[in-house]
């Protein structure tokens, strides 16, 4: 082995247990696992995962939740019924207490060039219990499908919780195992980050909406029992003048509410919330983002609100990655980047998660904030001030992975390989998280890639108090 090109990555302590890195190759390292070069095919629409609830009328296609609050005391539920509007209701109590109480849903559709939707119902569930299991029901009659989901706990800076992670997903048999495995996860994922890309409905001819309703009928054996936080990514925008659709992510919004306005956003394209312990903020790659714009002007006043003593680990949803190594989708993300990157490494946002290219890799904490154009500065260097940066747009959808990187490999990129797979973000405590990458191909509790994550803030005040001493 060459000395000459390690390093020491870091030592630290945690619970009694002294963690030590690996030795770490400058430039990382790239798996050598292969996959076979053909395109997962779609699911038959015969397939069970498509399966319609039995009865007239009965709630279908995407009975999901997500947050519907700032605080995590909210859910939204949401349905479709095919025929008629029915009940707008739906009945939750909680399991400690069988008293029903009722919320009620706005019910919307929309068309879309030749396709109509069903009824759409999104219902908010307000005041909720912290750290309680909840029974929830909508339909009418013999129609009536039951489902559950549990509130987080009440956010405070050690309250341990874990998240999924899957981007890209689309209805393949990947897809499907990608769900599969992570619904088998034997780290339970509470909650599932979701950055963008979701159904490829757009990818069929004219952007054909029925591929909407398969895709929401798949998703919900997951997506009704634990809260999905939704980012928008490019095969959400929609936008089809030819056809006379001119209003961009108009499925989507119609479909998935979140809340975006508990956060004083203009738009449900970007938002945040809290939960447990971590401070999630969602951005929209593809809506104007330059600087006086409404997202910029909102994202850069919410990261001042951040109080990091309360939700320490500070994280952000985005599609299109920043850093990449890939050939495919190279720089997309450069001009989000070059704009937000300042911000990302002053408030020390301690990781950031995007899709969109159909792969997986993560970063080195690094940062390239000193360039500006003239001085030559344009290489990232070492910053621990920086977030880690990790691409999970390997879901499985159907235009298979992207395999072609840049060579030699960056040295701001410390993992990366193309399969399909999931994430798991684990936080243990205000100081640590554990980051697991599971490939398809390997067993349910087998990581292919994993990193202790150090917060940054709470580095930081270490670092400060020791410096007083």
């Amino acid at each position: 082995m060459n000395f000459q090109f390690m390093r020491i990555k870091f030592v630290y302590r945690l619970v009694g247990l002294t963690l030590i890195a690996a030795l770490i190759a400058e430039a990382g390292t790239t798996s050598s696992y292969a996959r076979k070069n053909e395109l997962s095919d779609d699911m038959p629409l015969d397939s069970d995962v498509f399966q319609v609830p039995p009865g007239y009328n009965a709630p279908q296609q995407v009975v999901h939740i997500t947050q519907g609050d700032h605080r995590g005391r909210a859910v939204i539920v949401s349905w479709i019924t095919p025929n008629e509007p029915g009940s707008n209701q739906v009945s939750y109590w909680d399991e400690t207490n069988l008293i029903k109480r009722s919320a009620e849903a706005i019910v919307i559709k929309y068309n879309f060039y030749n396709y109509t939707s069903g009824y759409i119902h999104h219902a908010t569930i307000e005041k909720l219990k912290y750290g309680t299991k909840y029974y929830y029901e909508v339909g009418l009659d013999d129609t009536k499908r039951q489902f559950w989901f549990i509130t987080p706990p009440k956010p405070g800076p050690d309250v341990p919780y874990t998240f999924g992670l899957i981007g890209d997903l689309g209805q393949t048999h990947d897809s499907n195992r990608t769900l599969t495995h992570y619904e088998l996860n034997p780290m339970k994922g509470q909650a599932l980050l979701f950055v963008g890309d979701l159904s490829y409905a757009d990818s069929y001819p004219f952007h054909d909406n029925a591929r909407w309703d398969t895709w929401g009928l798949f998703i919900e054996r997951n997506a009704a029992y634990q809260p999905w936080i939704w980012t928008a990514g490019n095969h959400e925008i929609d936008f089809v003048p030819e056809q006379g659709e001119t209003k961009p992510f108009k499925p989507y919004i119609h479909r998935f509410f979140v809340p975006y306005r508990a956060s004083g956003s203009t738009s449900p394209l970007w938002y945040s919330i809290k939960r447990a312990s971590a401070y999630i903020i969602v951005m929209s790659s593809y809506s104007a983002f330059g600087k006086y714009t409404p997202q910029y002007k909102w994202l850069t006043s919410e990261l001042e609100k951040v109080n990091r003593k309360v939700t320490p680990w500070l994280i952000v949803l985005v599609h299109c990655p920043m850093y990449s190594s890939y050939v495919h989708h190279f720089m997309e993300g450069e001009t989000m980047r070059v704009l937000y990157e300042p911000w990302f490494v002053k408030y020390r946002v301690d990781v950031v998660f995007a899709g969109h290219v159909h792969a997986y890799e993560r970063s080195e904490r690094i940062s390239n904030i000193a360039f500006d154009v003239v001085n030559g500065k344009c290489t990232p260097i070492s910053d621990e001030s920086a977030p880690v940066y990790i691409t999970i747009g390997d879901g499985g959808n159907q235009e298979g992975l992207v395999k072609k990187m840049t060579q030699p490999q960056p040295s701001y990129s410390a993992r990366r390989e193309a399969s399909f797979g999931h994430g798991i973000f684990d936080i243990k405590n205000r100081t640590h998280a554990y980051f697991g990458w599971h490939r398809n191909q390997d067993g349910y509790a087998v990581e292919a890639d994993s990193v202790w994550l150090l917060n940054r803030y709470w580095k930081s005040v270490k670092e400060a108090s020791v410096a007083e001493l």
